[in-house]
């Protein structure tokens, strides 16, 4: 019974650090960076085209991801 309320306990820890680590900055692996942005430079802004060619990103993520890293305030 002790490994059954560990265990739930492990879940709810782990969802609540997804939550907050979605909420705030996205993180991307150095090989989905260098895929982004190999990615922007062949075919642009087209963030569905781009997250087709990356497993379990969105759309919404990628130009998050991207205006945020990459954002021309000039």
């Amino acid at each position: 019974m002790a490994d059954l309320d560990h265990s739930s306990d492990d879940t709810s820890e782990s969802s609540s650090r997804e939550e907050t680590s979605h909420d705030s900055k996205i993180e991307f692996s150095e090989d989905e960076e260098a895929l982004v942005t190999r990615m922007f430079n062949l075919v642009g802004e087209r963030w569905t085209l781009i997250a087709g060619r990356i497993p379990g990103r969105t759309a919404d993520e990628i130009e998050k991801y991207w205006t945020t890293r990459y954002s021309t305030s000039e």
